[in-house]
């Protein structure tokens, strides 16, 4: 319940789907099934005493698939919360068959990669000569004549996704645009030069 919930603390602070009390529940689970292996082995003999703890580690895939989902703006959120409970699986079955030392440090080495690393990961992808953004328009015109003035900014055009975006009065044409730059920049930087453009509804950054 320790490790487990040392790793879904600091999910559920984010309001993940996989929270807390998720992570609790799959790496005590996975620990019963574990010693359950055992128990089969030690008292009736004959058995593979790693054949269950390999279900829970190829079976937990069904709970973490659950965690990840493509928003409208085709990003795709929940990976972390996903190998996060996979991890909680691990930890469950080193615990049940009595691998405490290492379950224990990794426990501690998983929560300091969700909680720590995030800002150097920030960091590494901020300032990407390639930056993916989320666009709107009124018309295709207009979109025609941003791709005209990014490529005048210094950017490369590499992919543009378009969908149409009936909800909004206001708006016709959504773009997912990727650019590239000549050499590493920052992306905040960039979003505020290219929502100068005048015909410009939405930018943000995907």
């Amino acid at each position: 319940m320790i490790c487990g919930g040392i790793i879904g603390l600091e999910r559920s602070r984010k309001n993940r789907p996989a929270g807390f009390r998720t992570y609790m529940i799959v790496c005590l689970s996975s620990a019963l099934v574990m010693m359950t292996n055992q128990y089969i082995y030690i008292n009736f003999g004959g058995s593979d005493p790693a054949r269950l703890g390999a279900q829970v580690i190829s079976g937990i895939g069904f709970l973490g698939a659950g965690t990840i989902i493509v928003t409208s703006r085709s990003q795709v959120k929940g990976l972390t919360s996903a190998a996060g409970l996979w991890a909680a699986a691990c930890l469950g079955v080193a615990i049940g068959i009595g691998f405490y030392s290492g379950a224990l440090i990794v426990a501690l080495i998983v929560f300091i990669i969700i909680t720590f690393l995030k800002k150097i990961d920030y960091l590494l992808t901020s300032t990407n000569k390639i930056i993916y953004i989320y666009t709107s328009f009124k018309s295709i015109e207009q979109l025609d004549k941003f791709i005209i003035y990014c490529n005048l900014c210094g950017f490369k055009v590499w992919d543009i996704e378009i969908t149409k975006d009936t909800k909004q009065n206001d708006v016709s044409v959504i773009a997912i645009i990727t650019l590239e730059a000549k050499e590493r920049i920052n992306h905040v930087e960039v979003i505020q030069k290219l929502n100068s453009f005048e015909e410009l509804i939405h930018i943000e950054e995907l």
